[in-house]
């Protein structure tokens, strides 16, 4: 299935985001248009319509978004011996600071069965490749990873986020990292390490204080997880001489065994 043609829902109903979701209802089993609204919302997706709704769609059409990424998925499919699975792109919120400074107007949402991309009309190719790739880097590790996701512990959350950042910097390039991996030096990476991760890998994905370190809100420094994740991966690659694929299937465990 890939790329579905959403753009052809945001010129009908741009100014109305739940019959979109509306759309999208069957891809989620016993959620509403409202709950999947939410879930967008939070992860990305615009939620205060913009006034030049309309002239936004053309600019992602006229920027051939919708096309770069069936591209970019097939290639990432073949690489990755990844799923054939519907993606739905939708413009980002541009009002937000957290997704203007932190993201570059960018960001997704990925399910093993299902990926979302919400991207905004100045991003470049590079920077939707990027996003793809991280994307869809979570499907093919949900795929791949022995572990149900309703058991995903922090330290498969903080590993995964690292593997899927690290894919962008073998495939597109260190300059299209995102902004977060430069954000603590090495030491004080390794102080978060032994400090607030090591102490915390075991808190269950439903736990509040799993998210809160993963993304640094509250009192815990910003993006911690993203960013200790990106280093714990970066690590082990160089230092075992592997490629992202060859991690799809390793325990997390494995990994993080990098800092002993």
């Amino acid at each position: 299935m890939s790329v579905v043609r959403t753009d052809e829902w945001l010129l009908d109903f741009y100014y109305k985001p739940i019959e979109i979701c509306k759309k999208i209802e069957d891809y989620f089993e016993g959620a509403s248009a409202a709950d999947i609204y939410g879930e967008l919302t939070w992860h990305g997706m615009y939620c205060r319509p913009d006034k030049n709704g309309f002239e936004v769609v053309e600019n992602l059409q006229k920027n051939n978004v919708w096309e770069i990424v069936q591209k970019e998925e097939q290639e990432l499919r073949k690489l990755w011996s990844g799923p054939d699975i519907p993606i739905f792109i939708l413009p980002s919120d541009t009002n937000s600071r957290r997704m203007k400074y932190e993201y570059n107007g960018k960001s997704g949402l990925a399910f093993k069965n299902k990926l979302f991309l919400f991207i905004s009309e100045n991003n470049t190719e590079n920077e939707i490749r990027a996003i793809l790739t991280h994307e869809y880097n979570h499907v093919c590790r949900l795929g791949n990873y022995q572990k149900n996701e309703e058991d995903y512990v922090l330290l498969d959350s903080i590993i995964m986020e690292g593997l899927a950042e690290n894919a962008v910097r073998e495939r597109i390039g260190e300059e299209f990292v995102a902004a977060w991996t430069a954000y603590y030096s090495t030491e004080e990476l390794e102080k978060m390490w032994k400090n607030l991760m090591l102490p915390n890998r075991k808190v269950p994905r439903i736990h509040r204080k799993h998210h809160s370190i993963l993304y640094g809100l509250r009192l815990y420094p910003k993006m911690a997880g993203y960013c200790v994740g990106y280093y714990l991966v970066e690590k082990y690659m160089k230092e075992k001489g592997l490629a992202c694929k060859d991690l799809m299937n390793d325990p997390s465990e494995k990994i993080a065994k990098v800092m002993d």
